[in-house]
């Protein structure tokens, strides 16, 4: 489904991925972890375009995202991005944040992105929050919303880039149930993000980067038993021990 092949970028003299290559097979739940600035959600963006990048290929469901004939747009509304700070518009209702792009750009009716609205509002447990707006809801609630958004242009594939960790701590399970639902009914997922508890439970293989480049790329059963970089087991034993 994504494919990433020996990717770099560059910001002005400093290089923030260096020869990134991995893949993400069809259903599969890969999280990316490692410590600040090491690439992760630069990684995450210029897999649908959000960030360009000076070498090497990304394809998408076929489709090459550095193709210049490439129309980004098109591309983007097949691949949900859920991002740290939820990124609704304050000034729209939560049901109209999620029947916008489904009228827009999906063309579908209003009855037909409402029915679509109300569905996967109803999923992630806000069904009664449609007619308030987002300054009325919690950071968790709100994260949910932006996830049900994503959901309503039908997806081939979910990228979240930290999702939870603008979140107080009360909120983060929430929010994790939702993924962690959405994982076991097969959605393709590529996740930036340090809950390894989360990794734990569906996670297929972890990505482990450090800076700009992919240190570990394993099973989440080698990741966590016999970890091949002494890199990994220091930030392991770092997030671990709380």
């Amino acid at each position: 489904m994504i494919s990433i092949q020996n990717v770099s970028k560059n910001y002005g003299d400093f290089q923030v991925l260096k020869d990134c290559t991995t893949s993400v097979n069809k259903g599969e739940v890969v999280v990316i972890c490692g410590p600040s600035g090491s690439g992760k959600s630069t990684l995450i963006k210029c897999v649908n375009g959000l960030e360009p990048f000076e070498a090497g290929s990304i394809t998408v469901d076929g489709i090459s995202v550095g193709d210049a004939r490439t129309n980004l747009s098109a591309l983007r509304a097949r691949i949900g991005m859920v991002f740290q700070n939820f990124e609704l518009f304050p000034h729209l209702t939560i049901l109209q944040n999620l029947t916008l792009s489904q009228r827009k750009v999906l063309g579908r009716s209003a009855d037909e992105a409402e029915a679509k609205a109300s569905a996967l509002l109803q999923r992630v447990g806000l069904a009664n929050q449609a007619p308030k707006y987002p300054g009325q809801l919690s950071g968790g609630q709100q994260q949910r919303v932006a996830i049900a958004r994503a959901l309503a242009m039908d997806p081939i594939a979910m990228l979240f880039d930290e999702p939870t960790s603008a979140l107080d701590p009360e909120m983060i399970n929430e929010v994790l149930d939702v993924m962690v639902e959405l994982a076991q009914d097969g959605m393709t997922m590529l996740c930036v993000t340090h809950e390894m508890g989360f990794a734990k439970k569906v996670a297929h293989k972890v990505i482990f980067m450090d800076h700009g480049r992919i240190i570990e790329d394993c099973s989440k059963a080698d990741f966590f038993g016999t970890q091949r970089s002494d890199r990994a087991q220091q930030f392991l034993a770092k997030i671990l021990q709380h």
